[in-house]
């Protein structure tokens, strides 16, 4: 336990009383610190919490403990080179921050992107958007005890990252979209490993709902646990699983379509009860839908470039490189002066697994962008966390918690 008036504390205790109430104030109560290193806090978070008991009377999360400063970082460099700074954000969900940079700085240079790039990046996405609902279904599993659901999802998390480096060259910080297309095209393995997953994916799931669905021990540590309102998430600005566990069917996909979303037949997940175990049916039905989505793109997926042929903002390709000085010294210029955007600003949001990303991107006519502001999902979410953790135990925090799928990177930025 801390004491509340040392300098170690990043709340004072003059905060601390507007925070907790009166019985803590006189002893009735215990102020506990849960993390910042407690392996059930999914990440570097710290969680003040005042306990009747078992009972949690406040919770208080203090966040911070990660700040890496990548808004700024990215403000320091060229568009092209800011863009690495993206996948260290969600770091589960690296291509569809990818995504959403590169849809903001197209649209702020006004630069084309070819069809099969745009089918491609749906797909990966999709992939990606898997991923990381396997390891909020693995961790979250694993915080209630059942490992065996942990080892199943990572088992399949690790085809689609052999996929994902199988096209990057990384298995999570890939950058493997870039503003007018994507890094390259895509390797002649890649279908036969995507069909393969599709094929297989689907009786996985089936398996994890076989353990969990119906089981007796996670009903009583998720249903009734971590009950948010639809008038409470929109109170709060909450989207993605845990607003659709609400019976909100709001997806950004379907609301405002980008990257060609608008051709693809795919289902919102809902659920009415907005407890823990709503946001898991929601969760893994997101899954199946994604599966849809890509088994869709790669039936559909065109022919042609990966990459506009707008040489101011796009290099070269590599094969002229050996054959053209011209492209050398395009490509030279663009990677060490960069491209310079027109002084303009704009705000674009995509669907996470977590829920509405959204990119504030402000350009000068420098070759840096003026201002880089993320709009993250986990930022947002995490605030629910003090009224659904109220009046439950400590264990049950736990769990909730995990519900709300929270990435430290996503909120820590």
């Amino acid at each position: 336990m801390t004491n509340p008036e040392t300098t170690e504390m990043k709340i004072t205790f003059d905060e601390l009383k507007h925070l907790v109430s009166d019985r803590a104030l006189e002893g009735e109560t215990l102020l506990l610190n849960m993390g910042p290193q407690h392996p059930s806090t999914h990440g570097v978070l710290r969680l003040l919490l005042e306990l009747d008991g078992e009972e949690v009377i406040n919770c208080i999360p203090d966040i911070g403990f990660l700040h890496t400063g990548i808004e700024k970082n990215m403000e320091s460099k060229t568009y092209q080179k800011a863009e690495v700074m993206t996948d260290r954000l969600d770091y589960l969900n690296t291509m569809g921050n990818n995504l959403a940079y590169c849809l903001a700085v197209e649209k702020l240079v006004d630069l084309d992107v070819p069809e099969r790039a745009q089918t491609i990046r749906v797909l990966m996405t999709e992939l990606q958007r898997i991923a990381s609902h396997l390891v909020w279904l693995g961790t979250s599993a694993l915080d209630l005890a059942a490992m065996s659901v942990f080892l199943y999802c990572f088992r399949e998390r690790e085809q689609i990252l052999d996929i994902l480096e199988m096209c990057s060259g990384q298995r999570m910080m890939t950058t493997y979209f870039r503003p007018g297309g994507l890094w390259r095209d895509l390797p002649v393995e890649f279908e036969a490993a995507v069909r393969e997953f599709l094929k297989t994916f689907p009786a996985r799931i089936d398996q994890y709902e076989s353990l969990l669905t119906n089981n007796p021990v996670f009903l009583d540590r998720t249903k009734n646990i971590g009950v948010m309102s639809s008038d409470q998430g929109f109170s709060w600005g909450i989207t993605g699983p845990s607003l659709r566990a609400t019976g909100v069917d709001y997806d950004i996909r379907k609301v405002s379509p980008y990257s060609g979303y608008q051709h693809y037949e795919f289902d919102i997940p809902t659920a009415a009860e907005g407890d823990a175990y709503a946001r898991y049916v929601v969760r893994v039905e997101e899954m199946r839908q994604s599966l849809r989505i890509v088994r869709q793109a790669l039936d559909n997926l065109p022919d042609g470039p990966v990459r506009s042929n707008n040489r101011k903002f796009v290099p070269p390709p590599r094969s002229e490189l050996g054959t053209s000085m011209e492209a050398v010294i395009h490509h030279f210029k663009l990677w060490t002066e960069g491209f310079s955007a027109p002084k303009a600003s704009l705000y674009l949001p995509v669907e996470s697994p977590r829920g509405e990303l959204g990119i504030f991107l402000e350009g000068d006519g420098s070759p840096k962008p003026y201002r880089v502001h993320w709009r993250t999902p986990s930022f947002v979410n995490l605030q629910a966390l003090p009224f659904l953790s109220k009046g439950h135990f400590v264990a049950d925090l736990v769990a909730i918690i995990g519900s709300i799928d929270i990435i430290l990177g996503d909120i820590d930025r």
